[in-house]
């Protein structure tokens, strides 16, 4: 072979060699990708290429997976490492470091982005699977990092998106900051850690889409996927409590899901025909999918124009905006529940609350989940006067809510129906001619009624007279809670009254400092209704309650907070500013309260701020110095009766301020006990075991037999492993004797008979280890099956299927 022949042929020798290189789907220790179009690996099925890339309209540099397709429309990156810190030219390299670790180098050999093993590997090696999953992998083949952990905008066959409530686990997908700017967009796209899960995407932290509960098929408010997937779907719950959503859709090899800019999720697949990617299915496909459209207990329909309309029962909260489109403000009860309420006789009314079936709906969040049959489904909602609604299905058990519903929509095929607890009036279904015999009747007695008018208004006016005198004593001796004649009287005594010199706010003026109460000043919603904030004209900032027509407390528990916290003055107590008392409006105006409530902290899905353990406790001491001033020490001696960790504020240094006093009590000096024949209130020993587990009471679901954060602390303590209870976030070994002398402490206050409950005084020597040494084991709780304790002399506990956070103990001497 002459000179030229070798030449030529170690030409083609170098570009086999070259080819060779290139077709290798490992990166390991003495290898890199530089950036360059034409230097990339390919995944061993020839499905991805990972290299680097420049987005539509960017000159920037990322390093990422795509399918290896040539398609009409832009790259499928599936993948992007550096989207925060992107090249600025062309310099960059992506390669194995000296500690085992992948990275991306600039040109002055500086990391931009890193796989962050803590543990240095030896001969690591990285390669990109035909799953899309790009893996480091140590020498033994055990792979030490995979992005399938660390997903950007896209989830891929197999990927596992999950989400663990109690330890803050997750691994979920967020969107490109725009179609050129791979970087962090405003949405982000998940599990819900609950029973029944869901899948959510959330803008910039607040709800946009729901997927509806996941009813072991499909999820329950996008029936249409189930056409699209066909069993494609897996939501389940691993044993460490961390629920995992993954696809598969078996139809199509290629296919993907991607979280577009706009927070839409769409599957996209590969059209072998045309030779492009399409769109097969979008989560937002009508302005009904997106989250609370229409508000609180409002209904979303495509079908209807408008789209929205309210529930059977209520009617739009503002009408001038309803009429406008905007239907966000939601709608409000016609007719107030009468459960619990009894008639003028004394017995129970005849006529109570019922269900109205609503079919084929896509049922509202806030879903609180029980392992309860069909038929007690029912019951159970029926005797919780909290409970305004409930469902059933096979797929999703007994569903429940407390809380005003939202995001309800009506849907073309499903087979979850909603049933809402409506009053009795609102139920009646017996047609147009028992309205019209009504009608006549009505009329036919205004005559008779304009005729005994003028007598009647003489005889009601010398009554009042009397009544007034009545009332005004019973507000200055603070016993707020017996009725008063009625509304207009109870106005005029506040007025006349003014409890303890406490300020009157005008309308006008808390409607200037809360911008109209406009939503985007809500801090929350209670029984009582919507708390607002608010900045005075003197800067001052307040919180401001405003009783909601639906609401299901009223006026006298109105006048009862106004008469109980107005007296009372305690750096643990929230403080009452003043009152606003005109034409239907009832407002209560507080001090500001800048870390809201215990609860947006404990039992945030998001572990975004979670609570020390230090900091716990003092919450937990000062909730205990509250409760002794309420017991004890004040002037007033009161029981408190909803102690929950939404009715304990929290101030700017995480100070704990006991709120809410509406359903509270006075006891006059030798009382003892308070009798009463509503359901409400909650024990300290409650509370303090969900600030130690940071789990509620009802977020057991599992063992039919501890259907409570009670019964599964019963259960733990006599088996000697109570540890275990204590949330993983807060657990440090130094700390493990304190947080346990709490958790026995917390038992102590929820034992079944009144007499072993220890006082408030002698909780709190406890909790600051005064008697430490000597605590006497715990007995049974009072509540470890959800059942309901009622106090009475005997002490006897009474079984109810309502719920375990409802206790009615307006004992003195124990919480």
């Amino acid at each position: 072979m002459g000179p030229v022949g070798m030449i030529n042929f170690l030409s083609v020798l170098c570009c086999l060699c070259l080819n060779l290189v290139l077709a290798i789907d490992t990166i390991r220790s003495s290898q890199s990708i530089k950036d360059k179009d034409s230097d990339y690996i390919i995944s061993n099925g020839s499905t991805f290429k990972l290299g680097f890339f420049s987005p539509v309209n960017s000159t920037n540099r990322y390093v990422g997976i795509w399918y290896n397709k040539n398609s009409v429309s832009p790259a499928q990156w599936v993948w992007v490492a550096n989207r925060q810190k992107p090249l600025k030219d062309a310099s960059g390299v992506l390669t194995i470091f000296k500690d085992g670790n992948l990275v991306v180098l600039d040109g002055q050999k500086k990391i931009l982005w890193s796989s962050e093993v803590t543990n240095s590997v030896v001969n690591s090696k990285a390669q990109p699977l035909d799953s899309g999953n790009l893996v480091l992998q140590d020498t033994t083949g055990t792979i030490i990092w995979e992005s399938f952990q660390f997903p950007t905008n896209t989830m891929l066959p197999n990927m596992k998106i999950s989400s663990n409530a109690r330890t803050g686990k997750k691994v979920q997908c967020t969107s490109w900051k725009s179609p050129s700017d791979p970087s962090i967009g405003s949405f982000l796209g998940g599990a819900q850690p609950q029973h029944p899960p869901q899948a959510f995407v959330w803008k910039d932290g607040s709800p946009f889409w729901r997927s509806g509960p996941w009813s072991g098929r499909t999820f329950s408010g996008m029936q249409e996927m189930y056409h699209v997937f066909q069993n494609g779907f897996s939501f389940v719950e691993d044993q460490d409590g961390t629920f995992v959503l993954s696809f598969f859709y078996a139809n199509m090899s290629l296919s993907h899901i991607v979280l577009t800019t706009q927070g839409d999720m769409e599957l996209r697949y590969w059209d072998n025909e045309k030779e492009d990617w399409k769109v097969l299915w979008k989560a937002l496909k009508s302005e009904c999918h997106f989250y609370g459209m229409c508000g609180e207990f409002g209904s979303c329909n495509s079908r209807n124009s408008p789209i929205c309309s309210c529930l059977r029962g209520f009617k739009p909260n503002d009408t001038k905006e309803w009429n406008r489109g905007n239907w966000t403000s939601g709608c409000v009860r016609r007719t107030p529940l009468q459960c619990g309420r009894v008639n003028s006789t004394g017995s129970e009314a005849s006529k109570m609350d019922g269900f109205l079936k609503l079919k084929m709906m896509k049922v509202p969040d806030f879903a609180e989940w029980s392992a309860t049959l069909d038929d007690d489904c029912r019951q159970q909602c029926l005797q919780n006067c909290s409970c305004i609604a409930y469902a059933y299905d096979i797929g999703m058990g007994c569903m429940s809510w407390t809380r005003n519903l939202i995001d309800t929509n009506q849907l073309s095929s499903s087979r979850v129906d909603l049933y809402i607890r409506l009053a009795y009036l609102e139920l009646d279904t017996e047609g147009d001619s028992k309205k019209i015999v009504t009608i006549t009747v009505v009329i036919g007695t205004v005559f008779i009624s304009i005729c005994t008018f003028v007598l009647w208004r003489w005889i009601a006016r010398h009554k009042a007279r009397k009544k007034k005198a009545k009332g005004i004593l019973l507000l200055k001796r603070g016993e707020a809670h017996k009725t008063f004649p009625n509304e207009n009287m109870l106005v005029e005594n506040l007025n006349q009254v003014k409890v303890q010199e406490l300020p009157l706010f005008n309308f006008e003026k808390l409607a200037s400092a809360t911008n109209n109460f406009h939503q985007s000043n809500k801090l929350g919603q209670g029984g009582f209704g919507p708390v607002y904030r608010g900045i005075l004209s003197n800067g001052q900032e307040i919180a401001v309650k405003r009783l909601s027509k639906t609401s299901g407390q009223g006026l006298e528990e109105f006048m009862n907070e106004v008469v109980v916290i107005s007296r009372l003055q305690h750096r643990n107590l929230v403080r009452l500013h003043g009152c606003c008392v005109e034409g239907e409006e009832r407002m209560l105006i507080y001090e500001y309260m800048p870390n809201k409530s215990l609860d947006a902290f404990l039992f945030d899905p998001q572990k975004e701020n979670p609570l020390d353990w230090r900091k716990r406790f003092n919450i937990i001491e000062g909730i205990g110095r509250g409760l002794l001033y309420l017991h004890r020490d004040s002037r007033l001696r009161i029981i408190h009766r909803d102690l929950k960790a939404s009715n304990i504020l929290l101030d700017k240094e995480l100070h704990p301020k006991i709120s809410d006093f509406g359903t509270a009590r006075i006891f006059r000096g030798n009382e003892d006990q308070a009798n009463t024949r509503r359901v409400v209130g909650t024990y300290f020993g409650v509370v303090l075991l969900e600030i130690v587990s940071g789990r509620k009471n009802t977020s057991f679901y599992n063992d039919e037999q501890s259907l409570s954060l009670l019964g599964l602390a019963w259960k733990l303590w006599n088996a000697d492993n109570i540890v275990t209870l204590i949330d993983p976030m807060i657990y440090e070994p130094c700390f493990e004797m304190e947080i346990l002398r709490c958790i026995q402490v917390g038992l102590l206050c929820v034992q079944e008979f009144a007499k072993d409950r220890p006082p408030v005084s002698v909780v709190v020597s406890m909790l600051k280890s005064e008697i430490a040494n000597n605590l006497p084991p715990p007995k049974k709780s009072a509540f470890t099956k959800r059942s309901i304790g009622l106090d009475t002399e005997s002490s006897q506990l009474i079984q109810s299927k309502c719920s375990a956070n409802n206790v009615t103990i307006t004992m003195v001497q124990g919480r």
